[in-house]
């Protein structure tokens, strides 16, 4: 489905969003259509068969598949019942499924990892901002004012961190070919290497920017892959989180550094074994990518 996304030639996605009538999702609704996104769908336990702002609403996720042909959800609903809202949207036939939810408990997490993998689908989340593609589709709530189309992909496990790395690159005449929100939970549906592949080929991506942070081995997990199969384009790097201690989880449910595993140190050292470069601070790296990708900017 990431394939889908990001190709300027496929049809749009058509998106169902669960949890509809809720204060948050009414408005980034209007947000993500007004981005372009095609909504043609709602679904609303309390509010079915009535609309808001034009979007039908439905009892289920199957009423509102089966009446609108929705093959992405976007659910913005409480921690305690993303499972079941997943579910109920996976089972039918939903491909793509975001959660932007954050303390989804995970035991929960682990459940849905495995009935995405059995049906097929593909999961950004959990804790995540979203996705986008600028210009043609918006997932969550990923500020307008940091998207604009350009040659850079945005993958990201912080989403403060990437706002404020989209926001500045668009300073300098960069905006994304694609931002993709992995979120910073220890259990999610996608992980940076995941998309490696959808992207080696991807004509309006000219570079990537990884917006790593301490905790975990994804960034050592991204490495490996890139070094078995390279992505053919620059890639650079930002890991937050250098002087966390040991053992203390600074912000995400993933960002713990423990058994010496984790830290900024052996995420530096795997990615620049692959050929990535690495920066501690923002503005070097932002430096860096204009004065590589320069003539992006005339």
């Amino acid at each position: 489905m990431i394939d889908r996304l990001i190709d300027p030639a496929a049809d749009p996605v058509l998106v169902m969003v669960q949890g509809a009538t809720g204060r948050t999702a009414r408005r980034h609704i209007q947000r993500m259509a007004a981005h372009g996104t095609r909504i043609v769908a709602g679904v609303s336990h309390r509010a079915a068969g009535q609309s808001l702002d034009g979007v039908p609403l439905f009892l289920s996720a199957k009423a509102a598949r089966d009446a609108t042909g929705a093959e992405a959800s976007l659910l913005m609903v409480p921690p305690l019942s993303v499972l079941a809202a997943a579910t109920e949207a996976l089972e039918a036939g939903v491909k793509l499924i975001v959660t932007v939810t954050e303390g989804i408990p995970v035991h929960d997490t682990m459940r849905l990892h495995r009935a995405v993998a059995d049906h097929g689908a593909t999961w950004i989340g959990a804790s995540s901002p979203g996705l986008a593609v600028p210009g043609r589709i918006k997932l969550g709530f990923l500020p307008d004012i940091c998207l604009a189309p350009g040659p850079i992909a945005i993958w990201s496990k912080s989403g403060t961190l990437s706002y404020e790395t989209a926001l500045r690159l668009i300073g300098r005449g960069l905006g994304q070919s694609a931002w993709i929100g992995v979120g910073g939970d220890p259990v999610k549906g996608t992980r940076f290497a995941d998309l490696v592949t959808p992207f080696r080929g991807h004509d309006a991506t000219r570079a990537v920017v990884i917006v790593g942070e301490i905790g975990g081995d994804e960034e050592e997990e991204l490495a490996e892959r890139l070094i078995a199969e390279p992505i053919g384009k620059p890639v650079y790097a930002i890991l937050a989180g250098s002087a966390a201690p040991e053992g203390r989880m600074m912000g995400h449910a993933g960002a713990i550094v423990a058994g010496g595993r984790g830290d900024f140190r052996s995420k530096a050292d795997a990615l620049e074994a692959a050929g990535v470069h690495v920066f501690r601070a923002l503005e070097p790296m932002i430096d860096r990518i204009t004065t590589d990708l320069k003539e992006s900017i005339h």
